[in-house]
């Protein structure tokens, strides 16, 4: 074992945080208390978010059991009890990154989908925006727990962009978030594509404050399975085919404009892996060459949009990283567990790390670990 590699910090780019039972209604106005977010039983006994009279889905997407042993097959354990206790409890968290070895964790969301997405199927524009407001709060005061070490990103009401600069002031300003997650595909709901002006106040708020714009799979159209799939091969399909959502997604930032608009803008690709950017980026390329004449107005090549402005994270892949990294360069990768989901890295994450970095140079283990993921989230480096 590479002694010096297992005792780097890690900055972990992607978890997630396991909402506790009372997050909404103990913060709820009055006219809201019955609507707002709430834990009920289903009919086969298991417990399920309800806002409303929707089912938003079960208690938290956490497969990690109390006992620590995880559970292969299912998409959550079926009530919170059976839930690791680091799932949503902020002390038990920073036990639970001691025990693994890491420094600092960025955390996202859960029911309401991963950029607020759950929330556009509920009509009441009061209570949609409460549990955007509501969920921020708490994850103000999550941040404050963890005492330097847990960063949750905040969650936008993109429906609506004048409240959505309005919610990233505030949760940058009176909370403290050091980044938001937003939808790829906004065009789900009939708004504006990224690229459409529409967007630009919100751009220009990122960028004046440095703040990074995370586009976390899953938080736009889920893609339809073939009829005759199980639960199992259902949740492995679909894992699968969200990673490509983002390699539209980048493909089509990369060629819109947008980046040459707001050059210092941030945008991280998290939790789709990093083995299709190169292919994708070689692409780019080609298809630049062949179609685009004097570039069709964009003032840079893809890989050095890439380069300049958009990241990614990586947790299972080991056999070709390296050679990803040497094709990619050093600068543009970070780390990530996606604890406590069904496909999280788990137990074995410093077996990972030693797999997947062992042998690179030492700077390029540091850049990957934690310097990254600090100059993109506005963090301190880990001692």
């Amino acid at each position: 074992m590479d002694t010096e590699l297992a005792a780097m910090p890690i900055i972990d780019i992607d978890t997630h945080y396991t909402e506790p039972r009372d997050m909404w209604t103990s913060r709820a106005p009055q006219k809201l208390r019955d609507l707002a977010p709430r834990v009920e039983e289903s009919k086969e006994g298991n417990e399920q978010w309800m806002v409303g009279d929707l089912v938003l889905g079960p208690p938290g997407f956490c497969v990690i059991r109390k006992d620590g042993s995880k559970s292969y097959g299912v998409i959550s354990l079926p009530r919170f009890e059976d839930m690791s206790v680091a799932a949503t409890h902020p002390e038990a968290r920073l036990r639970y990154m001691d025990e693994f070895g890491l420094h600092t964790q960025i955390l996202y969301p859960n029911i309401l989908g991963f950029a607020g997405n759950q929330m556009m199927k509920i009509e009441d524009a009061a209570l949609r925006n409460f549990c955007i407001t509501g969920y921020n709060d708490a994850m103000g005061e999550l941040q404050h727990a963890g005492q330097g070490r847990l960063y949750p990103q905040a969650l936008l009401p993109f429906w609506d962009i004048e409240l959505a600069v309005q919610e990233l002031r505030r949760s940058h300003d009176r909370l403290g978030l050091t980044g938001f997650t937003m939808t790829d595909a906004p065009e789900t709901w009939n708004l504006p594509y990224l690229n459409d002006p529409y967007w630009d106040p919100l751009w220009a708020e990122a960028q004046e404050r440095g703040l990074p714009v995370n586009f976390h799979i899953g938080s736009g159209t889920i893609p339809p399975l073939w009829p005759g799939l199980d639960q199992n091969r259902g949740i492995a399909a679909i894992s699968t085919m969200l990673f490509m959502n983002n390699m539209r997604c980048l493909t089509q930032l990369i060629f819109s404009g947008l980046l040459d608009r707001f050059p210092r803008l941030k945008f991280v690709s998290v939790e789709s892996g990093i083995g299709w950017i190169p292919f994708m980026l070689e692409a780019c390329e080609y298809q630049m060459d062949q179609n685009l004449i004097e570039r069709g107005g964009l003032k840079l090549r893809p890989r050095e949009y890439f380069q300049r402005q958009i990241y990614a994270s990586y947790w299972f892949e080991h056999e070709n990283v390296p050679r990803i990294l040497e094709l990619l360069g050093g600068d543009n990768v970070m780390f990530e567990t996606d604890f406590p989901h069904p496909t999280c890295l788990y137990p074995d994450v410093r077996e990972q790390v030693q797999a997947s970095l062992g042998g690179l140079d030492r700077r390029l283990q540091r850049k990957v670990l934690y310097e990254t993921a600090a100059k993109v989230y506005n963090l301190s480096l880990p001692v």
